[in-house]
C-alpha cells in the first residue's frame, strides 16, 4: 500500500460563490467515501490566516518561508491505496467534486513508529499525528 497525496492550490478552486456549498458537500461526500473504504489517512487545508514560519535546526524561528513555497495554499488529503491506478481514480473523484484538477504525488515511507492512519475511535475530522511532518499550520480538514 502506498500513501498518495492528492492536492490543489487555492487559486485552482475558482468556483462561483453560489456553487461553493454544493462543491463543499460533494467534496465531503468523496472524503466520507474514502473513510468508508478505509483508505483515508488524513487531510486538511492550509490556514491562510496564520503566517508560515521557518524553524531552523537550532530551534530559531523566523517569519519566512522557502521561496518556492511562498504561495503554498489550498487543500490536500492523503489516502493509502493499493496502486497508482487506484490513486488516479480517487484523484479524479476529488477533482470532479472540487471542480478543479488535482495534483497526485506518492509519499515515501513513514519513519519507524510514525502513525499511518487515525486509530479507531479517534476524531476522524482532526488531523493525524503524521501531520507533524508538514511545516505549515493547517486549517479545517476538507478535501
Amino acid at each position: 500500500m502506498t500513501k498518495s497525496l492528492i492536492s490543489f492550490p487555492g487559486s485552482a478552486m475558482d468556483n462561483p460563490d453560489q456553487d461553493m456549498a454544493a462543491v463543499g458537500e460533494a467534496a465531503h461526500a468523496v472524503i466520507r467515501g474514502a473513510k468508508d473504504a478505509r483508505v483515508y489517512v488524513f487531510g486538511g487545508g492550509v490556514n491562510e490566516d496564520i503566517a508560515p514560519q521557518m524553524v531552523a535546526a537550532d530551534g530559531t524561528v523566523t517569519n519566512e518561508t522557502y521561496p518556492q513555497t511562498k504561495e503554498f495554499d489550498g487543500g490536500f488529503c492523503v489516502l493509502e491505496l493499493p496502486s497508482r491506478e487506484a490513486a488516479v481514480q480517487w484523484a479524479a473523484k476529488i477533482a470532479k467534486a472540487c471542480r478543479c484538477s488535482q495534483e497526485l504525488s506518492a509519499l515515501g515511507h513513514a519513519p519507524e513508529g510514525a502513525p499511518t492512519r487515525p486509530q479507531p475511535g479517534s476524531n476522524d475530522e482532526g488531523l493525524s499525528a503524521s501531520t507533524l511532518l508538514l511545516t505549515r499550520n493547517l486549517g479545517h480538514p476538507h478535501h
